[in-house]
């Protein structure tokens, strides 16, 4: 065969099935990448070992006290956020969840590393533990005030509803324009309940998940009417799992610390 016989294969770009879109317009775009600081978020549930309660009652106020401390400071000396939930007669496996946000990620190995210097830390376990970021929706473009933006107002409502998300992987393969007509279905299906905020987050590549959803809220009520409406609109279709979900009732951490012992 002659070397300088040529080939009729196509070219890689004539080859390919779709292409990548970082734009729900379709268009593909080339940007330089994004390292403005963005915050990230982690819902920190915990479970108390009953044997804390069977301590003296003044050992177990010095442990409270300290455990307190502990967790308290790293919000205000560090310029951090901290919203404090009980769960204590909502699910079994949890006590209590920590909504810490902070713009460095280490920051959360800090206050953890607290926590387990503390007595109270050596009667915990963690059975969930969820980090993602913060970042602005793609599909909100178009469909304004919906809620899906980048600013946080985190812990505004007694009750927090949260739950790790997956889409299907054909989601994906979906034309950009198919996603996006589906997605201003669920954003205008949502529209009505106004005592609901929700609060998209996403994990890609930084945990198990691809989102962690938070509802903030006054009103379990809603919240239920909204989650069974958002079950008849198309993109419900491609939900791989949306498991487990947690009722959080907003609480300071003394009172959480008095339920549980």
């Amino acid at each position: 065969m002659s070397e300088q016989q040529t080939t009729t294969e196509a070219p890689p770009e004539a080859r390919r099935k779709r292409t990548v879109d970082l734009d729900p317009s379709g268009q593909v775009t080339s940007r330089e990448p994004d390292r403005v600081k963005r915050q990230f978020l982690n819902y920190a549930f915990f479970k108390l070992d009953p044997a804390f309660r069977r301590l003296e009652r003044g050992d177990r106020e010095a442990a409270k006290r300290e455990f307190m401390q502990a967790v308290e400071s790293w919000g205000e000396a560090r310029g951090n956020l901290l919203r404090t939930y009980s769960l204590v007669g909502v699910r079994g496996d949890v006590d209590f969840m920590l909504w810490r946000i902070a713009f460095d990620v280490r920051e959360f190995g800090e206050v953890q590393g607290r926590i387990n210097r503390t007595v109270l830390g050596g009667y915990l376990t963690q059975p969930y533990n969820f980090v993602s970021m913060q970042k602005r929706s793609q599909y909100v473009n178009r469909v304004q005030g919906s809620g899906h933006g980048i600013e946080l107002l985190p812990g505004e409502g007694k009750f927090l509803f949260i739950y790790p998300f997956i889409k299907t992987r054909a989601w994906y393969d979906l034309t950009p324009h198919a996603r996006q007509g589906m997605m201003d279905e669920h954003i205008m299906a949502s529209e009505p309940f106004k005592g609901v905020r929700i609060n998209t987050s996403y994990s890609y590549g930084i945990d198990d998940q691809e989102f962690v959803v938070s509802f903030d809220s006054d009103f379990p009520q809603e919240f239920v009417d909204l989650v069974h409406r958002l079950r008849y609109t198309e993109a419900s279709n491609f939900t791989l799992r949306d498991t487990p979900m947690f009722t959080c009732v907003k609480l300071d951490l003394r009172g959480i610390l008095d339920q549980l012992a």
